[in-house]
């Protein structure tokens, strides 16, 4: 049998987690031959050599051009639509020929809802080949022709819709270094989904429909709008022109130079050149928009584009985007390079918004804010979202990933940098008290087995959407926050500039951003540095490293940082004290009955922890599967990961958790608020894998009573509230209202605190809204008699009463109750023109015990009429978690499976929410197999190998599990404790 043939049967994951993976990330493998690893002696030689060897081989195999068998690759030898050979067969572009410019011109027809347009693309031919594939999706192609030095000539096209590939075929040679331009005329129905070119409208005031069109490429979705070579690493420059009627404006990347008046009333704006980008990042809108500017104090003008009812909701946009443009290109030492930027609130929208070349895209509630009544956590998230897509035009536009499999590093470092931005240019939002959510988030995920390295294989769009999740996003910020903290933030600074400046204009790699990161005051480093950069240099070698907890044998940022990347999940460090002796080891943290399934993992993992005796924070760098370090003296308790600046759990064996109870209990303040968030989140999780218990850990909660920083409040919410919702769907009324009146008496004291206005901090308002909503929700009688009588005097006043903005979510709630409060809510959604106002609205109607109401909604949000489909999956969602609604959200989702995949596209994030959404609170054998039965009848092209699909069977099992250990414990807790009158179920 042959080595191809022999790792064909081994399934490649499992090969290089288990057994090679360990072996390559250790750097020193081949020159210490007695090192230890994970508390064994290895040796090198014959072994190692043909491990790596075999390592080296499984690597290139499964990731050379990112080809992977029966994915990247057609299974049978392709045949075009024609029924002629496809001279292709992988589903990666060869690199033959890439694209240096692009002359595009487009005509959508607003009317008849279809687009023409044509393409001339001059070519880069770096091999003699007769044959050009480039990608192009359900779209009629006609006039193909090629513009070489001897003449054009016509040329024969084949098409391949599996992997969405065109063939042009020339009956001569294309010769190497020559120049060549292909032409191509095309024309296609403007999208019913939300990707590639579609439609999208909106209902003024007056009840009349005006429809627009609007991109969205990202991830593959340019080849549905015009011919392309639609992969990141094929970038090129765009010359963009879009035919409109007078009554519409266009927008794109670049700023507009001219409109021509053509026959027939129709006029073509042409905009400037585009620098060189990836197609993805393409974009034009033909609308009837209107906008406001402002300039950046570089020079940049700022526009706000919205509908003209909206335009007076832009404001607090425009002032952002000023702030953080400048804010980045001082911080980036790199000068944003459009004269431009538009930021666009389209009506209709799946994602929360997109960060095109000069012309960023965003949901209505993603960019419009009305002061007199948008909440402080619509605040939070507009200055979020807009610090987001404004560092992609750095960090991936700029700088782009070679393949989706390192898309983290465009949306990690973008989550990352929303909080390193806001932190300095809106201080008073406090966002690091919301960063840490991010994190536990991320856990959530990476705790199944079923999760996937951050740096991941993926060939096919499916896979390529679903790269599109937590993981991406909050995990890679949560482990670069873990190496800003390990390398300084000064240092840290220092070498993302220095990525940015070398890669500019070109696609990168992981490797690249940890070389950048490297030896960061070599003299090659301050060649391409600045001024602040050999100021720290110099400081550095002044203090002859005293400020680094490193030595400089330890700085292998590759070395470190590989472990973090290129495998699943994350580490459990288990810490025991035994005088001042303090054994570590660390383990996967794996939610899963198969203890086989965390072998084979070590990071290398920057430990920082605090004492009883001292405040400073120590730092330790664990290598190894175990270790040991020594304190100065003996200690009464110890707390590893301060503030959770690392991406880890920590369980403290013996009598840890103990110390750390009774630390909460009477001096929980002598630690802050992250780090008490990180203990709730951490004990609770252990529960789950069956490290503690789940009476220690409900111990732990009883502390929560003087809590009042959000972080630990809501994640004391976090634990606590799903341990009901997994009763909701059974019959077990008495311990779930007993669950409920714990959690309630435990909070009651912070919720009667709590003013029915709109004063305080940004933190301390989110956090008022949120705990007047639970204690509405949970029929609190002080908070349902305020409410009610809120409710009431505002719908007398026919809603024109002005309620205090942070409140209103426990207002609209209560006035859900009832038939006549319902539809009084749903009548003020449909007439609102603030965005904020009809969101609030309509989670509130989602929480409703009418079940009519309910499907009502979900099938009014799927028709798109006075409901928008954009926010289907979050109605669907909010039923799912309903307990009088749970059921119709399923049968809902299975209904109309097909619908929904088409619209919100397979493998998207959109669809995993509501998949996770629907599922995730079930907890009995009966419901796993139904949902089993259904996704195991799909085809693959239905949707069947989703890893959402996976991540329901395990997040289930995982719930079944939790019930059958905890729930006895769960019930003597509670009957021990003596609680006050218990209320009223919802």
């Amino acid at each position: 049998m042959k080595l191809t043939v022999m790792l064909s049967l081994v399934p490649t994951g499992h090969l290089i987690r288990q057994f090679l993976l360990p072996l390559a990330l250790s750097p020193s493998l081949l020159t210490n031959c007695s090192r230890r690893r994970s508390g064994e002696r290895i040796s090198c030689f014959p072994a190692t050599m043909f491990v790596v060897l075999l390592l080296l081989f499984v690597l290139n195999h499964h990731t050379s051009g990112a080809q992977i068998p029966n994915q990247g690759q057609a299974k049978d030898p392709p045949v075009a639509t024609n029924g002629q050979p496809f001279p292709w067969d992988r589903m990666r572009l060869p690199t033959t020929i890439s694209p240096l410019h692009y002359d595009l011109t487009i005509h959508p027809n607003l009317t008849t809802l279809d687009f023409t347009g044509v393409v001339r693309i001059s070519l880069d031919v770096r091999e003699d080949t007769s044959v050009i594939i480039l990608h192009a999706k359900q779209m009629l192609i006609s006039n193909v022709m090629l513009l070489a030095p001897e003449g054009i000539r016509p040329l024969r096209v084949l098409e391949y819709p599996r992997f969405h590939q065109l063939a042009l075929l020339s009956d001569s040679v294309l010769t190497k270094g020559r120049n060549y331009e292909v032409q191509l005329e095309f024309a296609a129905n403007l999208s019913d989904s939300f990707h590639g070119f579609y439609k999208g409208s909106y209902r003024t005031s007056s009840g009349e429909v005006r429809v627009i069109a609007s991109t969205q490429f990202e991830a593959t979705f340019a080849r549905g709008a015009f011919p392309c070579f639609d992969e990141p690493a094929f970038k090129a420059n765009f010359t963009i022109r879009i035919l409109r009627e007078p009554r519409h404006i266009a927008i794109s990347n670049m700023p507009k130079v001219k409109t021509v008046e053509l026959p027939g009333g129709l006029l073509e704006d042409h905009f400037d050149t585009t620098v060189k980008m990836s197609t993805y990042l393409v974009a034009y809108i033909v609308s009837d928009f209107l906008s406001v500017s402002k300039t950046t104090k570089h020079g940049v003008k700022i526009s706000v584009y919205a509908v003209p009812e909206k335009i007076d909701q832009t404001a607090f946009a425009l002032d952002a985007a000023v702030k953080l443009l400048d804010f980045y290109d001082d911080y980036f030492d790199i000068p944003y390079p459009l004269p431009k930027q538009d930021l666009a609130a389209i009506p209709d929208f799946q994602s929360g918004a997109m960060e095109n070349w000069g012309l960023t895209t965003y949901r209505e509630t993603g960019l419009l804010f009305d002061p007199e009544r948008s909440s402080a956590s619509d605040k939070l998230g507009i200055t979020k979202v807009i610090a987001h897509e404004l560092a992609h035009q750095w960090f991936g536009n700029l700088v782009t990933m070679e393949w989706w499999n390192d898309l983290w590093l465009n949306e990690g470092f973008a989550k990352f940098m929303e909080f390193i931005s806001l932190d300095i240019t809106y201080p008073e939002l406090h966002v690091d008290d919301f960063f840490l959510g991010k994190c536990f988030e991320a856990m959530e995920v990476d705790s199944l087995s079923s999760s996937h390295p951050v740096s991941t294989p993926v060939e096919n769009p499916t896979q390529i959407q679903e790269m599109f999740d937590d993981v991406s996003y909050d995990k890679g910020a949560c482990i670069l926050n873990m190496l800003r903290d390990f390398l300084s933030p000064e240092a840290f600074e220092i070498g993302i500039i220095r990525y940015l400046k070398r890669y500019s204009y070109q696609n990168t790699v992981n490797s690249h951003l940890w070389e950048s990161l490297t030896d960061i005051c070599s003299s090659d480093a301050l060649d391409e540095g600045r001024l602040k950069h050999t100021e720290f240099c110099s400081k550095v070698k002044l203090q002859s490293g005293s400020s680094k907890w490193y030595s400089d044998d330890e700085l292998d940022v590759k070395a470190i940082m590989d472990t973090w990347t290129l495998q699943e999940g994350f580490p459990l460090v288990t810490v025991e004290v035994k005088g001042r002796e303090v054994r570590l080891s660390q383990e996967r943290f794996l939610r899963t009955d198969n203890p086989s399934l965390t072998q084979g993992f070590l990071w290398q993992i920057p430990l920082t922890y605090m004492t009883s005796a001292s405040s400073t924070v120590h730092r330790f760098l664990l290598k190894t599967k175990a270790d040991v370090l020594y304190l100065p003296e003996e200690v009464d308790w110890v707390k590893f990961n301060v503030n959770m600046s690392g991406y880890y759990m920590v369980h403290y064996a013996g009598e840890g958790w103990n110390n750390i109870i009774n630390l909460l209990l009477y001096n929980h303040t002598a630690i802050s608020g992250n780090d008490r968030a990180s203990l709730i989140q951490n004990v609770f999780q252990l529960v789950s894998v069956g490290k503690v218990r789940l009476d220690t850990a409900l111990e732990l909660s009883l502390y929560l009573s003087k809590e009042t920083e959000i972080m630990a409040v809501t994640q004391g919410f976090g634990e606590l509230v799903p341990l009901y919702k997994l009763m909701e769907k059974r019959d077990m009324t008495v311990l779930e209202n007993q669950m409920k009146d714990y959690i309630v008496d435990l909070f009651r004291d912070l919720i009667d605190r709590q003013e029915w206005n709109d004063s305080g901090s940004v933190s301390e308002r989110v956090l008022r809204s949120y705990l007047l909503l639970f204690a509405c929700v949970r029929k609190y009688p002080p908070c349902v008699a305020k409410a009610t009588q809120m409710f009431n005097s505002w719908k007398d006043s026919d809603g024109t009463m002005s309620l205090p903005v942070d409140i209103t979510m426990a207002v609209f709630v209560i006035g859900a109750r009832t038939p006549e409060g319902w539809d009084f809510l749903f009548e003020k959604y449909r007439t609102s023109l603030q965005m904020s106002v009809k969101s609030r609205i309509k989670t509130a109607m989602t929480v409703t015990h009418m079940q009519d109401k309910l499907k009502w909604m979900m099938e009014q949000s799927l028709r798109g009429e006075v409901m928008k489909t954009q926010d289907l999956p979050d109605v669907v969602a909010s039923v799912g978690r309903n307990p009088h609604g749970y059921k119709l959200a399923w049968d809902f989702l299975r209904a109309n499976w097909h619908t929904l995949i088409k619209k919100f596209d397979l493998g998207s994030n959109t669809v995993s929410y509501m998949v996770a959404g629907v599922t995730n609170q079930y907890s009995t054998r009966e419901m796993l197999q139904e949902i089993r039965n259904f996704f195991d009848s799909l085809t693959e092209e239905e949707g069947s190998k989703m890893r959402c699909i996976q991540q329901t069977y395990e997040t289930i099992e995982d719930n079944i599990r939790w019930m059958d250990t905890n729930l006895p414990l769960l019930q003597a807790w509670l009957n021990k404790r003596q609680l006050r009158a218990p209320h009223e179920d919802l």
